[in-house]
Protein backbone atom coordinates (compact mmCIF):
# COMPACT_ATOMS: atom_id res chain seq x y z
CA UNK A 1 0.00 0.00 0.00
CA UNK A 2 1.33 3.42 -0.88
CA UNK A 3 2.34 5.89 1.81
CA UNK A 4 -0.53 8.29 1.12
CA UNK A 5 -3.00 5.43 1.50
CA UNK A 6 -1.50 4.50 4.85
CA UNK A 7 -1.69 8.09 6.04
CA UNK A 8 -5.30 8.39 4.94
CA UNK A 9 -6.24 5.22 6.75
CA UNK A 10 -4.38 6.43 9.84
CA UNK A 11 -6.40 9.65 9.83
CA UNK A 12 -9.62 7.67 9.70
CA UNK A 13 -8.60 5.47 12.61
CA UNK A 14 -7.53 8.48 14.65
CA UNK A 15 -10.95 10.04 14.20
CA UNK A 16 -12.39 7.37 16.50
CA UNK A 17 -15.93 6.06 16.88
CA UNK A 18 -17.53 9.14 15.30
CA UNK A 19 -16.73 7.49 11.97
CA UNK A 20 -18.70 4.30 12.71
CA UNK A 21 -20.63 4.79 9.46
CA UNK A 22 -17.65 6.12 7.59
CA UNK A 23 -18.22 5.84 3.81
CA UNK A 24 -14.53 4.98 3.43
CA UNK A 25 -14.72 2.01 5.77
CA UNK A 26 -13.58 -1.08 3.90
CA UNK A 27 -12.48 0.89 0.82
CA UNK A 28 -9.26 -0.36 -0.75
CA UNK A 29 -7.32 2.85 -1.28
CA UNK A 30 -4.63 0.98 -3.22
CA UNK A 31 -7.07 -0.35 -5.83
CA UNK A 32 -6.61 0.78 -9.46
CA UNK A 33 -9.81 2.83 -9.29
CA UNK A 34 -8.29 4.89 -6.51
CA UNK A 35 -4.75 5.27 -7.87
CA UNK A 36 -4.76 5.08 -11.67
CA UNK A 37 -6.01 7.17 -14.58
CA UNK A 38 -7.99 5.82 -17.52
CA UNK A 39 -7.66 9.05 -19.51
CA UNK A 40 -4.96 11.61 -20.25
CA UNK A 41 -5.07 15.37 -19.76
CA UNK A 42 -5.12 15.78 -23.55
CA UNK A 43 -8.20 13.55 -23.83
CA UNK A 44 -10.03 15.50 -21.13
CA UNK A 45 -9.05 18.81 -22.73
CA UNK A 46 -10.24 17.53 -26.09
CA UNK A 47 -13.68 16.69 -24.75
CA UNK A 48 -13.97 20.14 -23.21
CA UNK A 49 -12.88 21.80 -26.45
CA UNK A 50 -15.57 19.97 -28.41
CA UNK A 51 -18.18 22.35 -27.06
CA UNK A 52 -20.53 19.48 -26.27
CA UNK A 53 -21.72 18.60 -22.73
CA UNK A 54 -18.98 16.62 -21.01
CA UNK A 55 -19.81 13.56 -18.91
CA UNK A 56 -16.86 12.17 -16.96
CA UNK A 57 -18.95 10.46 -14.31
CA UNK A 58 -17.20 7.43 -12.84
CA UNK A 59 -13.96 8.08 -14.75
CA UNK A 60 -10.58 7.30 -13.22
CA UNK A 61 -8.59 10.54 -13.31
CA UNK A 62 -6.29 9.93 -10.36
CA UNK A 63 -3.05 11.89 -10.33
CA UNK A 64 -3.78 13.77 -13.58
CA UNK A 65 -2.64 17.35 -14.08
CA UNK A 66 -5.91 19.09 -14.96
CA UNK A 67 -4.75 22.46 -13.73
CA UNK A 68 -6.10 25.52 -15.48
CA UNK A 69 -8.73 23.69 -17.55
CA UNK A 70 -12.28 24.97 -17.82
CA UNK A 71 -14.43 22.12 -16.50
CA UNK A 72 -17.43 24.32 -15.75
CA UNK A 73 -20.64 22.31 -15.63
CA UNK A 74 -18.86 19.01 -16.28
CA UNK A 75 -20.45 15.90 -14.77
CA UNK A 76 -17.80 14.29 -12.53
CA UNK A 77 -20.19 12.36 -10.33
CA UNK A 78 -18.42 9.43 -8.63
CA UNK A 79 -15.22 10.14 -10.59
CA UNK A 80 -11.86 9.33 -9.00
CA UNK A 81 -9.57 12.36 -8.78
CA UNK A 82 -7.34 11.35 -5.91
CA UNK A 83 -4.13 13.42 -5.83
CA UNK A 84 -5.11 15.13 -9.08
CA UNK A 85 -3.84 18.66 -9.72
CA UNK A 86 -6.74 21.05 -10.24
CA UNK A 87 -4.87 24.23 -9.39
CA UNK A 88 -6.71 27.19 -10.88
CA UNK A 89 -9.14 24.85 -12.62
CA UNK A 90 -12.59 26.24 -13.34
CA UNK A 91 -15.23 23.87 -11.94
CA UNK A 92 -18.11 26.35 -11.62
CA UNK A 93 -21.41 24.48 -11.63
CA UNK A 94 -19.65 21.11 -11.94
CA UNK A 95 -21.26 18.01 -10.44
CA UNK A 96 -18.78 16.33 -8.10
CA UNK A 97 -21.22 14.37 -5.96
CA UNK A 98 -19.64 11.23 -4.48
CA UNK A 99 -16.37 11.95 -6.27
CA UNK A 100 -13.11 10.79 -4.73
CA UNK A 101 -10.69 13.72 -4.36
CA UNK A 102 -8.42 12.54 -1.56
CA UNK A 103 -5.33 14.74 -1.40
CA UNK A 104 -6.35 16.61 -4.55
CA UNK A 105 -4.82 20.06 -5.15
CA UNK A 106 -7.57 22.61 -5.79
CA UNK A 107 -5.64 25.71 -4.78
CA UNK A 108 -7.19 28.74 -6.46
CA UNK A 109 -9.85 26.62 -8.18
CA UNK A 110 -13.29 28.03 -8.95
CA UNK A 111 -16.03 25.78 -7.55
CA UNK A 112 -18.75 28.43 -7.47
CA UNK A 113 -22.18 26.77 -7.63
CA UNK A 114 -20.66 23.30 -7.79
CA UNK A 115 -22.28 20.30 -6.14
CA UNK A 116 -20.01 18.54 -3.64
CA UNK A 117 -22.51 16.23 -1.98
CA UNK A 118 -20.73 13.31 -0.29
CA UNK A 119 -17.52 14.28 -2.07
CA UNK A 120 -14.42 12.85 -0.38
CA UNK A 121 -11.94 15.73 -0.04
CA UNK A 122 -9.93 14.50 2.93
CA UNK A 123 -6.47 16.01 2.96
CA UNK A 124 -7.23 18.10 -0.14
CA UNK A 125 -5.82 21.59 -0.69
CA UNK A 126 -8.30 24.37 -1.40
CA UNK A 127 -6.15 27.35 -0.46
CA UNK A 128 -7.85 30.50 -1.79
CA UNK A 129 -10.30 28.44 -3.80
CA UNK A 130 -13.81 29.82 -4.27
CA UNK A 131 -16.93 27.76 -3.72
CA UNK A 132 -19.54 30.50 -3.46
CA UNK A 133 -23.06 29.12 -3.40
CA UNK A 134 -21.78 25.54 -3.65
CA UNK A 135 -23.59 22.54 -2.13
CA UNK A 136 -20.72 21.54 0.13
CA UNK A 137 -22.02 18.62 2.20
CA UNK A 138 -18.79 16.75 1.56
CA UNK A 139 -15.93 15.50 3.71
CA UNK A 140 -13.14 18.09 4.12
CA UNK A 141 -11.45 16.34 7.05
CA UNK A 142 -7.87 17.56 7.37
CA UNK A 143 -8.18 19.69 4.23
CA UNK A 144 -6.39 23.02 3.84
CA UNK A 145 -9.07 25.66 3.29
CA UNK A 146 -6.90 28.63 4.19
CA UNK A 147 -8.39 31.79 2.73
CA UNK A 148 -11.03 29.88 0.73
CA UNK A 149 -14.31 31.64 -0.06
CA UNK A 150 -17.48 29.67 0.78
CA UNK A 151 -19.85 32.65 0.75
CA UNK A 152 -23.43 31.37 0.64
CA UNK A 153 -22.31 27.73 0.48
CA UNK A 154 -24.53 25.00 1.93
CA UNK A 155 -22.78 22.60 4.32
CA UNK A 156 -26.00 21.77 6.16
CA UNK A 157 -27.16 18.24 6.85
CA UNK A 158 -29.46 16.40 4.47
CA UNK A 159 -32.20 15.21 6.81
CA UNK A 160 -34.25 13.39 4.14
CA UNK A 161 -32.39 10.09 4.01
CA UNK A 162 -30.45 8.83 7.00
CA UNK A 163 -29.95 5.22 5.87
CA UNK A 164 -26.25 5.96 5.29
CA UNK A 165 -25.82 8.17 8.34
CA UNK A 166 -25.94 11.93 8.63
CA UNK A 167 -24.82 13.53 5.37
CA UNK A 168 -23.39 16.96 6.17
CA UNK A 169 -20.36 19.11 5.67
CA UNK A 170 -17.45 17.68 7.67
CA UNK A 171 -14.50 19.97 8.37
CA UNK A 172 -12.92 18.05 11.22
CA UNK A 173 -9.33 19.16 11.80
CA UNK A 174 -9.50 21.30 8.65
CA UNK A 175 -7.17 24.28 8.37
CA UNK A 176 -9.46 27.16 7.48
CA UNK A 177 -7.75 30.24 8.89
CA UNK A 178 -9.10 33.35 7.22
CA UNK A 179 -11.70 31.40 5.24
CA UNK A 180 -14.97 33.11 4.31
CA UNK A 181 -18.23 31.45 5.37
CA UNK A 182 -20.36 34.57 5.04
CA UNK A 183 -24.09 33.67 4.90
CA UNK A 184 -23.17 29.97 4.69
CA UNK A 185 -25.68 27.34 5.80
CA UNK A 186 -23.81 25.14 8.26
CA UNK A 187 -26.56 23.62 10.38
CA UNK A 188 -25.29 20.37 11.94
CA UNK A 189 -21.92 20.71 10.17
CA UNK A 190 -19.01 19.00 11.91
CA UNK A 191 -16.10 21.38 12.55
CA UNK A 192 -14.50 19.71 15.55
CA UNK A 193 -10.86 20.68 16.12
CA UNK A 194 -10.81 22.82 12.95
CA UNK A 195 -8.62 25.92 12.75
CA UNK A 196 -11.18 28.64 12.00
CA UNK A 197 -9.10 31.50 13.33
CA UNK A 198 -9.87 34.81 11.66
CA UNK A 199 -12.61 33.22 9.56
CA UNK A 200 -15.64 35.25 8.47
CA UNK A 201 -18.92 33.72 9.70
CA UNK A 202 -20.99 36.88 9.15
CA UNK A 203 -24.64 35.83 8.89
CA UNK A 204 -23.78 32.12 8.89
CA UNK A 205 -26.24 29.57 10.30
CA UNK A 206 -24.30 27.40 12.74
CA UNK A 207 -27.36 25.85 14.37
CA UNK A 208 -26.54 22.49 15.96
CA UNK A 209 -23.04 22.55 14.45
CA UNK A 210 -20.33 20.71 16.36
CA UNK A 211 -17.44 23.06 17.13
CA UNK A 212 -15.81 21.13 19.96
CA UNK A 213 -12.14 22.01 20.23
CA UNK A 214 -12.31 24.34 17.21
CA UNK A 215 -10.16 27.47 17.13
CA UNK A 216 -12.37 30.51 16.48
CA UNK A 217 -9.91 33.11 17.72
CA UNK A 218 -10.46 36.42 15.94
CA UNK A 219 -13.35 35.07 13.84
CA UNK A 220 -16.06 37.51 12.77
CA UNK A 221 -19.44 36.17 13.92
CA UNK A 222 -21.65 39.19 13.24
CA UNK A 223 -25.23 37.96 12.88
CA UNK A 224 -24.20 34.31 13.11
CA UNK A 225 -26.77 31.86 14.51
CA UNK A 226 -25.49 29.57 17.28
CA UNK A 227 -28.70 27.85 18.35
CA UNK A 228 -27.69 24.53 19.98
CA UNK A 229 -24.20 24.66 18.49
CA UNK A 230 -21.76 22.69 20.66
CA UNK A 231 -18.90 24.93 21.81
CA UNK A 232 -17.19 22.49 24.17
CA UNK A 233 -13.52 23.52 24.46
CA UNK A 234 -13.87 25.87 21.47
CA UNK A 235 -11.41 28.76 21.56
CA UNK A 236 -13.40 32.00 21.43
CA UNK A 237 -10.73 34.55 22.28
CA UNK A 238 -11.06 37.91 20.50
CA UNK A 239 -14.25 37.01 18.63
CA UNK A 240 -15.27 39.94 16.46
CA UNK A 241 -18.80 41.35 16.53
CA UNK A 242 -19.95 38.65 18.94
CA UNK A 243 -23.50 38.97 20.21
CA UNK A 244 -23.81 37.75 23.79
CA UNK A 245 -27.46 36.80 23.33
CA UNK A 246 -26.70 34.77 20.21
CA UNK A 247 -23.80 32.93 21.88
CA UNK A 248 -25.97 32.21 24.92
CA UNK A 249 -28.16 29.99 22.72
CA UNK A 250 -25.24 27.65 22.07
CA UNK A 251 -24.59 24.53 24.13
CA UNK A 252 -21.66 24.24 26.53
CA UNK A 253 -20.67 27.88 26.24
CA UNK A 254 -19.50 27.61 29.85
CA UNK A 255 -16.97 24.99 28.70
CA UNK A 256 -15.53 27.13 25.90
CA UNK A 257 -12.11 28.76 26.23
CA UNK A 258 -12.53 32.54 26.21
CA UNK A 259 -9.19 33.81 27.49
Amino acid sequence: MRLWSILALGAIMAAGPAWAQDPMAGVDLSAPKMTEAGMTRAEVAGLVASGRPVDLSGQWLNGLDLSGLDLSGVNLRAASLNRASLRGTRLAGAVLDQAWMLGADLAGANLDGASLFQTQLRGATLVRATARGARAAGDFTGADLTGADFTGADFSADMRNQSMGLMRGVLRQARAAGAIFRDARMARADMEFADLSGADFTGADLSMATLGGANLEGADVAGAVFVDADLTSARLKDLRNADAAALARARNLDRALRD
